[in-house]
């Protein structure tokens, strides 16, 4: 079985790699943009520094991004009292295992293959609010509830 705590701390290890090679890039962006020296080119030079500066701001919003996930995460209250789809629920199907919280894709823990889907996503929509025995459609599946964690 799989425990719902393990299941957050995963995905909080995922985010942590995430947010740990975004700023590994967004600092070699900027010892880029730093070591950059103005060339006879001039041109040439204004459009290095600006593709740096398109790396950095980019750099910069997969990081905010990350640390939104890493936020909702932190916050996600696994205890589900109510017998209805919520965020931090794990919710069984006929058709597979899913956690909603954040998107993060396809994991793989004890032999049990889980979908970590945000519920902003159009299967996590679907489910919210959905008890045991409900069924939802989505792309031309049916996925009767068996049963929510």
């Amino acid at each position: 079985m799989i425990s719902k705590s393990q299941l957050l701390e995963e995905c909080l290890n995922i985010v942590h790699r995430r947010i740990d090679d975004i700023k590994a890039g967004l600092r070699d962006a900027d010892e880029a943009l730093a070591n950059d020296t103005k060339s006879s080119a001039g041109d040439k030079y204004e459009t290095s520094r600006e593709m740096v500066q398109q790396d950095i701001n980019r750099y910069q919003k997969q990081l905010a991004l990350a640390e939104n996930d890493q936020t909702i995460l932190l916050n996600t209250n696994l205890v589900n009292k109510g017998k209805l789809v919520v965020p931090g629920t794990l919710v069984s199907t006929n058709l597979g295992l899913y956690f909603i919280c954040i998107s993060i894709g396809v994991l793989k823990m004890n032999d049990a293959t889980i979908y970590v889907i945000s519920p902003a996503s159009p299967l996590g929509q679907l489910l919210l609010g959905k008890k045991v025995a409900d069924v939802v459609k989505f792309n031309g599946n049916e996925h009767t509830i068996i049963s929510l964690e």
